[in-house]
């Protein structure tokens, strides 16, 4: 499929006011209808409100909170981690990186305590996981088996090394992503194409129907914002830091090549297997490619247009006029989920793929804002 850029004219592009304009109105919208961030979700069954979904939203609202610095922000997150007492979905004693995603967010909600001792849950957790090893396939590092995972709790491995300064997080985070990158399945990550496999089950040699590789669009924008949020924090020439490098310029590069012509990529990134417009995806896509243009990794020639049709596609036909987003897939593992998609329709949860699009939305705006 030929990029947007080469498919089509040029895309207009918005002033910083329009793009914050937007961000605040799907942000709103969600804030509004969530009004009580302790109120328990309840999609076929109750779930506590620091699971993963709404975990995703909060980084999504604490990284408006930096462009568009507002006391509600801080109040509703604040109110959030308070009442789950700082601590990860099902406690100390878990392993799932669904449970630990909510600490990416009491981490980033420290500098606004006085209590030095809010992470200690999260960090017990930590160090719980890294003393045990997962049953099902005997490593001490094979608890990421599935590609959500990595954007679920490497970042925040390596939050608490910052928090800590003790090494022991940051390379056993490391340890944990080598195994799903290269191990897990045979190996997660298609180096040729520079995309991900789910997990096992989607390695070759499973194919779509017409025969193309299983490339979940939402599965490789959560490790693509792994690979960002994880480098923010690395000093620029260490190895680690060198070691995402490689594979965010690799995952660049093959999501360039797939851009639907009117902006939005496919819930199958190389796949005409539910060929249609997928925001969460894209919304991550475009976190990525916004911050590494910033940060002089990507050619501007070669993603700035990309970036303006993504944001253009999203704002002409996923954001309603309240600030609903359409077009949004609901929770899964593969294109399947939530099918069929459309501009109406409500997903399962609507919180993680607001989160999503609130990432890209404001690394946009530091792009367009030429921050």
């Amino acid at each position: 499929m030929m990029t947007a850029c080469m498919a089509l004219t040029a895309a207009a592009q918005p002033t910083a006011d329009e793009v914050m304009a937007v961000t605040r109105k799907a942000n709103d919208y969600f804030m509004a209808k969530y009004a009580d961030p302790t109120v328990p979700t309840n999609v076929k069954k109750v779930r506590p409100s620091n699971l993963w979904t709404r975990a995703v939203y909060y980084e999504g609202l604490m990284a408006l909170n930096e462009i568009d610095p507002q006391q509600r922000y801080v109040d509703y997150a604040m109110t959030w981690a308070d009442f789950h007492q700082w601590t990860p979905r099902n406690g100390i004693r878990t392993c799932d990186a669904d449970d630990q995603c909510c600490g990416q967010t009491y981490v980033m909600l420290q500098r606004y305590v006085e209590d030095d001792q809010k992470l200690a849950n999260v960090l017990a957790n930590l160090d719980y996981q890294m003393q045990t090893a997962n049953p099902k396939n005997g490593s001490l590092y094979g608890w990421w088996t599935w590609i959500d995972a990595i954007q679920m709790a490497m970042p925040l491995y390596v939050q608490a090394w910052q928090v800590t300064g003790d090494r022991k997080y940051l390379d056993h985070g490391m340890t944990m992503y080598r195994w799903s990158r290269n191990e897990c399945g045979g190996g997660l990550f298609n180096v040729k194409e520079g995309l991900w496999w789910r997990d096992a089950d989607y390695v070759p040699p499973y194919k779509e129907p017409d025969g193309q590789q299983c490339y979940w669009s939402r599965g490789n924008g959560w490790v693509y914002a792994a690979l960002v949020r994880c480098m923010e924090m690395l000093p620029k020439k260490s190895k680690e830091y060198k070691e995402l490098k490689k594979d965010f310029l690799l995952m660049s590069k093959g999501l360039l090549t797939c851009q639907r012509e009117d902006g939005f990529w496919n819930p199958s990134l190389v796949s005409t297997n539910y060929a249609m417009p997928e925001t969460s995806g894209t919304a991550l896509f475009l976190y990525g490619m916004c911050w590494g243009m910033r940060q002089g990794l990507l050619k501007e020639k070669d993603y700035a247009e990309v970036c303006h049709r993504a944001w253009e596609a999203m704002v002409r036909d996923a954001v309603h006029p309240d600030g609903f987003l359409g077009w949004m897939q609901g929770t899964g593992k593969d294109p399947s989920a939530g099918q069929p998609l459309s501009y109406t329709k409500i997903p399962d949860f609507e919180d993680y793929g607001t989160g999503c699009f609130l990432l890209g939305a404001t690394e946009y705006w530091r792009f367009v804002n030429k921050e």
